[in-house]
């Protein structure tokens, strides 16, 4: 994988992992979906990113929650309940002798059409359920030298155009953003709201810190990410003075420290937006919040075992 947010450690136990379709286990040369499937034709699902830690589904209470969510905003049945969803997921690893390092892409949608259409109601088969657990750690180089953020023009939307508050499999708006970061030859892109506030990533969630205080989105324009929430109220519970608000690429570019969250990765340093050096290389701040982040997911699969 080139240089990008997400960019992983090749291992090549990926080659022989079982994928699960539905509660069967494939190959991974061997796991298909139809082609008249809801995700395929209409990017019509909702997904999570999920990481197994000491042999443990991290903040999976949350992950499970949003995915629910999710579903039920799109009036989308996925036909098992939460816990049962969790034990496939678990089973899966469990077939793939999972225990540490491992990211799951968990993906629901609508189902088989009877016809490439959008009308929910040509869909022919149950909900699509497919879990892809990987062996993924993060590229060192990424956390310790800070990516680079390019501001995209693509603009996050109003709720009642796409509500980005839905982890959804549409995220065509998302893509084209991180197409212009690359072309800037940046690693992320760095998206405004529609009144030019700075909103989110394509793909992370971004925060500042200036004068002890750490800064973040409103949240009005972006998905309620489980790191960035778990971030959030760290900051709450170890008296740093954290807050949800609108802010403009100047405070960015003025900022002391800039950093990006996401289950991925968890907390990573922004080294650079838009060619502006942030700071002067010195993450106090950071370096904390990553420090208390570790001891609450020690935590967090500890106390679920």
């Amino acid at each position: 994988m080139t240089s990008g947010t997400h960019q992983y450690q090749q291992d090549s136990r990926n080659e022989n992992i079982l994928i699960n379709i539905n509660g069967e286990l494939f190959p991974r040369s061997e796991a298909k979906i139809s082609v008249f499937d809801s995700g395929f034709i209409l990017g019509d699902g909702v997904w999570e990113g999920i990481r197994l830690h000491h042999g443990q589904l991290a903040f999976i209470n949350q992950h499970m929650r949003r995915l629910y969510d999710g579903a039920k905003a799109l009036d989308m049945n996925i036909g098992l309940s939460a816990s049962q969803l969790v034990e496939r997921i678990q089973g899966t690893c469990v077939a793939n002798q999972m225990l540490d390092g491992v990211h799951i892409r968990l993906m629901v949608t609508r189902g088989i059409k009877s016809t490439p259409y959008q009308d929910p109601r040509v869909t022919i088969s149950a909900a699509t359920v497919v879990i892809i657990a990987e062996y993924k750690s993060a590229v060192e180089q990424i956390d310790n030298q800070g990516v680079s953020l390019f501001t995209s023009h693509v603009r996050r939307g109003y709720p009642d155009v796409q509500d980005p508050k839905l982890n959804t499999h549409s995220k065509l708006n998302c893509i084209l953003a991180c197409i212009q970061a690359t072309k800037a030859h940046a690693e992320e892109a760095l998206m405004l709201d529609p009144h030019g506030f700075v909103a989110t990533c394509n793909s992370t969630h971004f925060f500042i810190a200036r004068d002890g205080e750490v800064w973040t989105s409103s949240g009005d324009y972006c998905l309620d990410g489980i790191t960035r929430r778990n971030v959030i109220n760290l900051c709450k519970d170890n008296e740093i003075k954290v807050f949800e608000r609108n802010f403009t690429l100047a405070d960015v570019y003025g900022a002391d420290e800039a950093f990006i969250t996401g289950t991925f990765a968890g907390l990573s340093a922004v080294a650079q937006v838009d060619g502006r050096t942030i700071g002067t290389g010195e993450k106090p701040m950071l370096a904390r919040l990553q420090q208390l982040y570790m001891q609450l997911l020690e935590t967090e699969t500890q106390g679920s075992k």
